[in-house]
C-alpha cells in the first residue's frame, strides 16, 4: 500500500475576494512527508522575497475548502491562531528574518492533509506549493487495495480495463472510491473519477462470521491518447482515512511512424512517381522525333 491518509490540493483561485497566487518566492521544503502517529513535524517554510507584510499557514483536507491556521507579521515573532488551531497547543510558529515554519507536536490521525505557506501584502495572497503530511497510524491494517495489472503498456486509440480490489474488515459500512492520475512532470496526482457512496460491487467473506469484505472497482479507459500515460492510483476513503493503492503503471507508446515522418515520405514518393513519368515522357519524345 502506498501512502495512508494522503491529501491532495484543491485550492480555489479566489479565497474571500482576495486575489491568489502562486509565488516563487515562497520556499515550502519537503513537499511531501509522513510521520506515526504522536511524532513532532515542522514545516518549514521560508519568504525570499521583500514585499510580504504578513505570513500565513492553511490547511486543507481531501475535498474541503481551505482552512486559516495562524497568521504572523513580518518584524513579529507571536503568531495568531484561528477556528479550532486557535486553543491547540500542539500548534505553534517559528518566526523571524522571513521564517515561517509551522510546527505540530504530538500529531494525529486528523493532522493529515496540505499545508500551505502563504504571503499578503495589501489584495495579494501568495501560496507556495504546498507540502502534504501523510499520518500513519495502526487502523489502517484494516483496509487492503490491491490494484492489477501492476504496469500495462498500449499503443495510442487501444483500451484498457485498471482493477481495484479493496479487502476490509472492520468500518466496512461504507466508503468512497476514487482514482487519481500522476502524470510525468505533475507535482501532484489529480483527482480523475469517483464512485462515490457505493458497495454494490462488494462482496462479504463466504466464511461464517467473517467480518471481511471484498470490492471490486474497474476503471475503464477507451481510445487512449499519449497524454493519458502516468501512474494511476486507486484510493478508498473510510473510517476517516484516504488510502492509496500501489498504483498501476500506464504506458501509452505510439509505435508507429510519426505524423511528419508519412508526410515526407508520401512526398517523397509523389515526387519520385513525377520524375519518372517525366522521364518516361522525355523517352517517348525522344523516339518519335527519330
Amino acid at each position: 500500500m502506498m501512502a495512508l491518509s494522503l491529501i491532495f490540493p484543491l485550492l480555489v483561485e479566489m479565497v474571500h475576494g482576495v486575489t491568489r497566487t502562486e509565488s516563487s518566492s515562497i520556499s515550502q521544503k519537503n513537499g511531501l512527508m509522513s510521520a506515526n502517529v504522536g511524532d513532532t513535524v515542522v514545516l518549514v517554510c521560508f519568504n525570499e522575497g521583500d514585499v510580504g507584510v504578513m505570513f500565513s499557514w492553511y490547511k486543507q483536507t481531501f475535498e474541503n475548502i481551505p482552512q486559516l491556521i495562524s497568521t504572523l507579521y513580518k518584524l513579529d515573532n507571536n503568531a495568531e491562531f484561528y477556528q479550532e488551531f486557535k486553543s491547540n497547543t500542539r500548534f505553534s510558529v517559528e518566526g523571524g528574518q522571513g521564517k515561517n515554519n509551522l510546527m505540530i507536536a504530538d500529531v494525529e490521525l486528523s493532522d493529515s492533509g496540505t499545508y500551505y505557506c502563504g504571503s499578503s501584502y495589501g489584495n495579494n495572497l501568495e501560496f507556495g506549493k504546498g507540502v502534504i503530511l501523510i499520518i500513519k497510524g495502526s487502523d489502517s491494517r484494516n483496509i487492503t487495495i490491491l490494484q492489477q495489472p501492476v504496469s500495462e503498456s498500449v499503443q495510442p486509440g487501444d483500451s484498457v480495463t485498471l482493477n481495484c480490489t479493496i479487502h476490509t474488515e472492520t468500518c466496512a459500512g461504507k466508503h468512497s472510491v476514487y482514482w487519481f492520475r500522476h502524470g510525468s512532470g505533475e507535482s501532484h496526482p489529480g483527482i480523475i473519477y469517483t464512485n462515490g457512496d457505493r458497495n454494490d460491487q462488494c462482496e462479504k467473506s463466504s466464511e461464517a462470521g467473517s467480518p471481511t469484505q471484498s470490492c471490486v472497482y474497474n476503471l475503464p479507459k477507451r481510445n487512449l491518447r499519449l497524454s493519458d500515460a502516468g501512474i494511476y492510483y486507486c484510493a478508498v476513503a473510510s473510517c476517516g482515512e484516504i488510502l492509496f493503492g500501489n498504483g498501476t503503471k500506464l504506458d501509452v507508446e505510439d509505435c508507429g511512424v510519426d505524423p511528419q515522418m508519412r508526410i515526407l515520405v508520401l512526398l517523397s514518393i509523389i515526387r519520385t512517381g513525377i520524375l519518372f513519368c517525366c522521364l518516361i515522357i522525355l523517352i517517348i519524345v525522344y523516339i518519335t522525333r527519330k
